[in-house]
């Protein structure tokens, strides 16, 4: 931040942005020459196909993430962070919980 007199302007709102492009393909198959990095991305394949499941099945059935919320009588913000925490290892959700989410 810039200090001007008694007020205060972001030094961004006079420059223009100029967003990086990148080839998401060609930076995969970079990645991918690295020992480990194949074997890791792998791994996550499973993960993602959950995450995947239960996203496409609250959207097929025309639910946002609030009606969700209120059928399973919680708030919004969790159930964004439960549809988040499959990709986290430390905050997995319990069996419980997706039962709970997928009779909703």
């Amino acid at each position: 931040m810039v200090a001007r007199g008694t007020k205060w302007r972001s030094k961004m709102s006079t420059e223009t942005y100029k967003p990086v492009r990148i080839n998401t393909k060609k930076a995969v198959a970079k990645a991918k020459a690295r020992p480990g990095f194949t074997e890791a991305w792998d791994a996550l394949e499973e993960e993602y196909a959950a995450l995947s499941a239960l996203l496409k099945a609250r959207q097929t059935a025309g639910l946002t993430q609030e009606e969700l919320a209120e059928r399973m009588g919680t708030t919004k913000s969790a159930i964004s962070r439960l549809e988040s925490s499959l990709r986290d290892d430390k905050h997995s959700p319990s069996f419980a919980t997706l039962k709970k989410y997928a009779n909703a």
